[in-house]
Formats: C-alpha cells, sequence, structure tokens
C-alpha cells in the first residue's frame, strides 16, 4: 500500500483507524519505490534496470542450480536509492543482481529439476566500481534491458503482513488485525498489485503473507516484480515475485540468506 508523502499516509491512518491504531500503522511506514521504465522523459535511476547483462565484479562465479546457470532479472543500484531509503538501509551494498533459474530447455528436462529449492533464486552484490556486464551463459534465458525510474514513495504493508500485535483492534467484530485492516483501508490496501517496486512493503493481494518475522522483526522487502508482457515475463495468474531478506541478514549484508517466492491468483 503506497503513499506519495507521509503526511498523507499519517492523516489517512488516523481517519480510518482512530486515534489508537492509526499512529500505531503509521508506525509500521517503510519508504520503497515505484519502479517505471523510463519513457516521458523520466531519467533512468542509476543504474537500475529490468534483464539485460548481469554486473558482476570479476571472478565472481554466476549462480546456478541443479546444474544450469540462472537468469538474471533485474538490477537494483541501491548508491542511487540509499537516499531516500536512508536508516532503511544499513549496509551500502553497491548492485544487487537478482537471479531466478528460467533455463531454455525443453520441459521434460525442465520437470526434472527442482524448482521448489530457495537456490532457484539468488540475490548476488557487487561494488559499482569493480562491476563488469556479464552475459548470462547458456541455456539461461536473456531478456533486453529496460532502464528504470525508481520514483520515491512511502508505504505501509497490505493487511496480509499485518500482525494482530500490530495494532488495535475490537476482537468482537475483527477476526484479527489483518480484518480491520481489509475493512479500514478498503481502495488503498493493494494498491501497488501488478507493478514493480522495490524495497517499502510487497503487494498481499493473495490472501497470504508474504513478510516473514523473526527476532529483528520483519523481514526487508528488496522486489516486486510483476508480470510483464514486454518481457513476456508471468509468475502465474496474475502472479507477482518477492524477493525479501532476514532484517538481521541485511544489516550483515548476507546476501545469500536472501529468499524469494511468488504468489498468484
Amino acid at each position: 500500500m503506497e503513499f506519495e508523502d507521509a503526511a498523507a499516509l499519517h492523516r489517512t491512518c488516523t481517519e480510518r483507524l482512530g486515534e489508537e491504531a492509526g499512529p500505531q500503522f503509521a508506525a509500521l511506514a517503510r519508504h520503497g519505490f515505484r519502479l517505471e521504465r523510463t519513457a516521458d522523459g523520466r531519467p533512468a535511476t542509476g543504474r537500475c534496470r529490468l534483464g539485460g547483462p548481469a554486473l558482476l565484479e570479476p571472478g565472481t562465479p554466476w549462480p546456478v542450480h541443479d546444474g544450469l546457470p540462472l537468469s538474471l532479472l533485474a538490477v537494483l543500484d541501491t548508491d542511487a536509492l540509499a537516499p531516500w531509503l536512508g536508516g532503511q538501509l544499513p549496509v551500502r551494498p553497491g548492485l544487487l543482481n537478482f537471479f531466478q533459474l528460467d533455463p531454455d530447455v525443453p520441459y521434460e528436462e525442465y520437470a526434472k529439476l527442482d524448482t521448489s529449492s530457495p537456490a532457484m533464486y539468488r540475490v548476488v552484490p557487487a561494488a559499482p566500481a569493480r562491476a563488469v556486464e556479464t552475459e548470462a551463459p547458456a541455456p539461461a534465458l536473456r531478456w533486453p534491458a529496460v532502464p528504470l525510474h525508481a520514483a520515491g514513495v512511502v508505504m505501509l504493508p497490505d493487511c496480509w503482513d499485518v500482525e494482530d500485535g500490530d495494532v488495535a483492534f475490537d476482537r468482537d467484530v475483527h477476526w484479527g488485525a489483518p480484518s480491520l485492516i481489509l475493512d479500514a483501508m478498503d481502495g488503498l490496501d493493494g494498491n501497488t498489485a501488478d507493478r514493480h517496486r522495490a524495497f517499502g512493503w510487497p503487494d498481499t493481494s493473495y490472501a497470504s503473507a508474504v513478510t516473514a518475522r523473526d527476532a529483528d522483526g520483519p523481514a526487508v522487502h528488496l522486489l516486486q516484480l510483476a508480470g510483464d508482457a514486454e518481457l513476456n515475463w508471468g509468475w502465474g495468474d496474475a502472479g507477482s515475485l518477492y524477493f525479501t531478506i532476514p532484517a538481521g541478514a541485511l544489516a550483515a549484508g548476507d546476501f545469500g540468506r536472501a529468499r524469494a517466492e511468488g504468489r498468484c491468483c
């Protein structure tokens, strides 16, 4: 759920949720980005893009799973995003390369692959000054580079990423905090569906949570990729793909703990 500015977010939360739950919900706000193609004169944000070659440091092994190379989905330039993210980005990983196993092989071969393994997705950081364009080896699918403009927005979790301890609610009226948010934020809940997003909170229009929690709190959302007709991307029926990382792992710069999962109707 996204807003253009923090003032509108806080005002809406208080108006719709009241003086107690409103500020509690607003406290969950995170800065994020609407990722848009660089049309209509909007400049690219650093080296952010969909597709194209990976940007890897020399000597970095290309990620593989089940003996097959992964495909490069996107690159985020966190140096360019850092001013808006502020303290939400406790490390400066430079460039983040996002990969998925998507080989151009016959179905009979693909059906034998372990597509339930977390290893079929990978996030690989690279120092911008040392990164070089690296083409995906065959049979990994490749897509043309699509430069992205990252527009800063303020985001709240959609209802399914809200837990009962986050906000006060009347248990005689609502079965849980998600029920409260679903009702009170109607028209705004799920307003990032079918769109590419970075950081902030993921869209959860599929009636299940995306953001896992541990002792360090909710995981950090890194990237949301929606279906994209121009790139022939699809993640199931009207689905999206989400990359997240535990907050503690992000603080330690341990992108080996990043995970991805899809949601669809």
